[in-house]
């Protein structure tokens, strides 16, 4: 989970896209993935995955993500459900989200496991320092 967000932040960022591998992004996200996006757009695995490859490079620098009270939500067999916090700041703006994510092992996945379904919810909408929301 930390490691993806890794990628994402150095996908994203232009001085380190180039060392991003965006097909271990591609063998991470399994088939039949699904993500509920935070404004409540459902979105499949070729979606999720023609958006990441067209936002390669878009921030200066300036883009970060951390991931905060992880919590395992529910485990069986190979299944197990993690909920945590993804923080984000990019361009002077901060958001927070709470996001659960379904994941299963596999043994050709990096790290040994794969992305099955996330759910993200707003917990902050990006903001600016004052408060002031981004449009």
């Amino acid at each position: 989970m930390v490691g993806l967000h890794r990628f994402f932040v150095d996908w994203f960022n232009a001085a380190n896209a180039n060392n991003a591998d965006f097909s271990r992004f591609e063998r991470v996200m399994g088939e039949g993935f699904c993500m509920v996006a935070p404004d409540g757009q459902i979105l499949d695995r070729d979606a999720v995955l023609d958006h990441v490859r067209a936002s390669r490079a878009t921030s200066e620098d300036d883009f970060s993500i951390s991931i905060e009270d992880i919590r395992v939500g529910w485990q069986a067999g190979d299944t197990i459900v993690v909920c945590y916090i993804e923080a984000q700041q990019r361009g002077g703006k901060h958001s927070r989200r709470r996001s659960s994510a379904v994941f299963t092992t596999s043994s050709s996945a990096p790290n040994g496991v794969e992305w099955r379904h996330l759910h993200e919810t707003w917990l902050q909408m990006p903001e600016d320092r004052t408060g002031s929301r981004h449009q």
